[in-house]
């Protein structure tokens, strides 16, 4: 692989705080695999052997439930690592993968990792760190279902991608918004009266943009008790 392609995957979750040895090891073996938007990267229910790393493009996690509704899990970009804590116990997939746009991802045989564990079991802190914050986002979402109103998580959703660390700042929205509605738990249409509720907060949506009048206005709507975001019709 491209030396940026080697220094992204290094600055990965999963490869982080791995010895230079073993990261160096373990992305020998690795593979740049492209998608088209829309295809399928694994089946939920699929036997797991890689993980993979987001090098560019976005990439959506989602399960299908009994009655056939999906529901989003988790959206990844560039940097992004996902499929360690599976891959790792051969177990089959609990989610489906599919590339949002077109994308290309670093592939890494789990056995190649799990053999440098073998071999360095210092290594094994590396993928406590990746599942850890898998863990912690997965816990971050069930917060913000019930602890914030639907305005308050996309405030929180375009702080996130924002740019500018203060003042004024324009947003690009990733993806579609049906899938935005999807990650944050929401209708589509419930969604729409989400940013039309941020335009007393200084948002603005034109097309797939957002254009934040002030960062810190709206960091503070975000932190606002919900009782007092909805009186102010979040």
């Amino acid at each position: 692989m491209k030396p940026e392609l080697i220094a992204l995957a290094r600055r990965s979750l999963i490869l982080a705080s791995a010895p230079e040895n073993v990261a160096r090891t373990v992305l020998d073996s690795a593979r740049l695999r492209s998608f088209s938007r829309g295809e399928t990267i694994f089946l939920q229910g699929e036997r797991a052997t890689a993980i993979y790393i987001v090098a560019e493009g976005w990439v959506k996690l989602y399960r299908i439930a009994p009655s056939g509704a999906e529901a989003v899990v988790g959206v990844f970009t560039k940097g992004s690592s996902f499929g360690e804590a599976v891959a790792f116990r051969h177990d089959t997939y609990p989610v489906a993968a599919e590339a949002v746009t077109d994308c290309a991802l670093i592939r890494i045989e789990a056995d190649a990792f799990l053999r440098q564990i073998r071999e360095n079991p210092e290594v094994a802190i590396s993928i406590l760190s990746a599942t850890f914050a898998h863990l912690h986002s997965l816990v971050a979402q069930v917060e913000a279902l019930k602890a914030q109103t639907g305005a308050q998580r996309v405030a929180e959703f375009l702080l996130e991608l924002a740019p500018c660390p203060d003042g004024a700042c324009e947003v690009t929205l990733p993806y579609d918004k049906v899938l935005i509605a999807g990650r944050l738990g929401m209708k589509p249409e419930s969604l729409s009266r989400a940013f039309a509720r941020l335009k007393d907060q200084g948002v603005t949506i034109k097309q797939n943009t957002a254009h934040i009048d002030d960062l810190s206005t709206l960091r503070d709507y975000v932190e606002e008790d919900p009782a007092l975001a909805w009186s102010k019709g979040g």
